[in-house]
Formats: structure tokens, C-alpha cells, sequence
């Protein structure tokens, strides 16, 4: 049994490009952003890896990256599930602001406190707790099982919602996940065992 799940977070967006606070806001991707995604699909492709589902979030960014790795798969009527719970974290009053306009305003550290905190928001915002407080009940009724029955599962979504996902999957600390860097289109490819503990994990830069 292959117990296979791929998180892949979406390739770059134009926000990312601009150096903005992106959250719910739905932008879309870059030119680089389209390039990493069809990427993505290459990398698995050339593993032999062909999927049974897709979970993305109801941001088309998420969207796009997964229609564009599943043309490089040849799988592009792929059932796929789609659902917010999958979104990134909102930002709150930061969403659309240039980060470093941001560190102006509010001062380099409490930006940084926002950004890497586990459980601090920002104003009108989710913090990585938050995030994980909708995304982990989604992962655990719906993704974890798919995956523990067998299924082949293909996952894109955001940075966030994908770090609360590896928080569950490799029972890492809040401090753990904060450090862990997620780059644009890079999949992240688990084995799980019966146990849905990682046999296996690796990262197809």
C-alpha cells in the first residue's frame, strides 16, 4: 500500500513578486509562479508518480499551481476537492501592504512577531494557531484518511496551511514549524505507515 501524500505549496504569486501581504486576498500566479508549478508537475512526473485525489484551498493560486502540475502528470481530470479550510492565514489589516511599508508603520519587531509567532495575529488576522485550528480537523477527517486507505493524494495550497499540516504530520513543536522554510512549487513528498506517523519525507528541489 502506497499511503502517498505530496504537499506542494503554489507556486510564486504576482503579491509574492511585489513583496505584499497575500492571505484570502486571490491573486494570481506569476510568470515564475506558472513555471515553478509546471516544474513541480515535471519532478513528479519523473518519479513515476500518478495520484488518486487533489486537495487544494478556494484561492485560485492554489488552484492554477494544481491544474498546471496536473497537465505536466497527465492527469488533468484529476478529482480534486477544494475548500478554504485549506486557505492561507488571513492577514488581517496587513493583507495588500508592502512588508517593508509594514515594518515602517508598525516597527520591524512586532512585523516579525506577526509573521513567526505560533499564536499572536495580526489586527483583524489569524495567527499560525489559528491557521492550524481549521486546516488540522479538515487534514484529520478528510486528507489522513484518504491517504491511510491507500490513496495516492496531491495537496496545493500556502505556505501557512501547509506548515500546519507538516506540524501534524512530523509532530513538530510550534517553535519547529516556525522555522521550517516552505519555497514556492516545491512538493514535499511523504510515505505515511499504517500508524499515519512519516516513514519516509522528502523535499524534490
Amino acid at each position: 500500500m502506497d499511503r502517498l501524500l505530496v504537499l506542494v505549496r503554489h507556486g510564486q504569486s504576482e503579491w509574492n513578486l511585489k513583496n505584499l501581504f497575500t492571505g484570502w486576498r486571490d491573486v494570481g500566479l506569476s510568470e515564475k509562479g506558472i513555471a515553478e508549478a509546471r516544474a513541480a508537475g515535471k519532478k513528479l512526473k519523473d518519479k513515476g508518480f500518478q495520484f488518486d485525489v487533489a486537495y487544494t484551498s478556494a484561492l485560485s493560486r492554489a488552484q492554477h499551481t494544481l491544474t498546471l502540475m496536473l497537465e505536466e502528470l497527465g492527469q488533468p481530470g484529476l478529482p480534486t476537492i477544494r475548500d478554504q479550510a485549506l486557505n492561507e492565514r488571513d492577514y488581517g489589516d496587513l493583507t495588500g501592504l508592502n512588508k517593508d511599508d509594514a515594518r515602517k508603520k508598525w516597527g520591524e519587531e512586532q512585523v516579525h512577531i506577526w509573521r513567526r509567532s505560533y499564536d499572536v495575529a495580526p489586527p483583524g488576522g489569524e495567527s499560525l494557531k489559528d491557521t492550524l485550528a481549521r486546516s488540522l480537523p479538515y487534514y484529520m477527517k478528510l486528507i489522513q484518511p484518504d491517504v491511510l486507505s491507500g490513496k495516492r493524494v496531491l495537496v496545493s495550497a500556502h505556505g501557512n496551511s501547509i506548515r500546519s499540516l507538516i506540524m501534524a504530520i512530523e509532530g513538530l513543536t510550534p517553535e519547529q514549524i516556525l522555522k521550517r522554510e516552505l519555497e514556492t512549487g516545491v512538493p514535499v513528498v511523504y510515505r505515511l505507515g499504517a500508524d499515519s506517523r512519516p516513514l519516509s519525507v522528502e523535499t524534490l528541489a
